[in-house]
C-alpha cells in the first residue's frame, strides 16, 4: 500500500507558506498542496489548528505547525540533497540563529506595517509603524555587514535560514525598500530571487500580488 502524501496547509501568497515550499521545492519533496485560496482546505486547517496560522504539515497521524518546525521535521523525515540544517551542531546553531534573526527583525517589523494598514485608520499605530521601520533599518545594516563575505546567510550552504530570509526580504523590500547603500543586502536579495526553489514560489503567487495591502511594486 503507498503511503499517503505529506499534505502541507498553505497560501501561495504567504511569506511564512513560501518558506516551508522553498525548503520542500529544494529537494523535490512529493506533498499534497492544500492551498488556503480555496474553500475546503481552510476548512480542514480550521479542524486541524484553532489558531488557523499557517503553513500547516500533516504528515501520518502527525500534524506539525510553524514554518521552521516544518522544516526541521522535513530534514528529519523526508531528507533530500540539499541539507538545510547542517549536521554539524556548531553550523546548525549558526543557521539557527540566523533563522531566529530573519523571522524576529525582518519579518516582525515588516508585517507591523502590513497588519497596521489592513486595520481601521481610526484603529492605527503610526508609532509603532515608526519602531518597526528602525528596526528594519538596523536589521538591514547588520545584515550588510554579515553577508559582506558569503554567499548564503550561514555555514557556507544554502539552509534553513536562507529559506525564511527569501521570503522575507522580498516583501521587506516592497515595505520598506533596501537603500542602495546596503549593497550587500541588495545583491542576497537577488540571489535568492535567482534561486529556482524561490523563483518557483514567486511565480506561483504572482496572481495574488492584488492582495497585498500597501500596494505591490511593478518588479520582481
Amino acid at each position: 500500500m503507498t503511503a499517503a502524501l505529506p499534505r502541507l496547509y498553505a497560501h501561495p501568497f504567504s511569506s511564512y507558506s513560501q518558506k516551508a515550499l522553498i525548503a520542500l521545492y529544494e529537494n523535490r519533496t512529493p506533498f499534497d498542496y492544500r492551498n488556503l485560496e480555496d474553500a475546503q482546505p481552510n476548512e480542514e486547517l480550521a479542524a486541524l489548528w484553532p489558531m488557523r496560522r499557517f503553513p500547516v504539515l500533516v504528515d501520518g497521524g502527525r500534524t506539525v505547525i510553524e514554518a521552521t518546525s516544518v522544516i526541521e521535521y522535513l530534514d528529519l523525515h523526508h531528507p533530500g540533497p540539499v541539507k538545510l540544517i547542517p549536521a554539524d551542531p556548531d553550523a546548525a546553531l549558526e543557521v539557527r540563529m540566523l533563522d531566529r534573526f530573519f523571522d524576529n527583525y525582518i519579518s516582525t517589523p515588516q508585517q507591523k506595517f502590513v497588519f497596521d494598514r489592513l486595520r481601521p485608520e481610526d484603529e492605527r499605530d503610526p508609532r509603532g509603524v515608526a519602531d518597526a521601520r528602525t528596526m528594519l533599518e538596523t536589521a538591514y545594516a547588520w545584515l550588510d555587514e554579515h553577508m559582506a563575505t558569503r554567499e548564503w546567510a550561514a555555514a557556507g550552504a544554502f539552509s534553513l535560514a536562507d529559506c525564511g530570509a527569501a521570503p522575507f526580504l522580498f516583501y521587506a523590500d516592497w515595505t520598506h525598500p533596501i537603500d542602495p547603500g546596503f549593497s550587500h543586502v541588495r545583491a542576497y536579495r537577488e540571489r535568492l530571487l535567482a534561486r529556482q526553489s524561490f523563483k518557483r514560489a514567486v511565480d506561483e503567487a504572482r496572481p495574488y500580488r492584488a492582495y497585498f495591502p500597501l500596494g505591490a511594486p511593478d518588479r520582481d
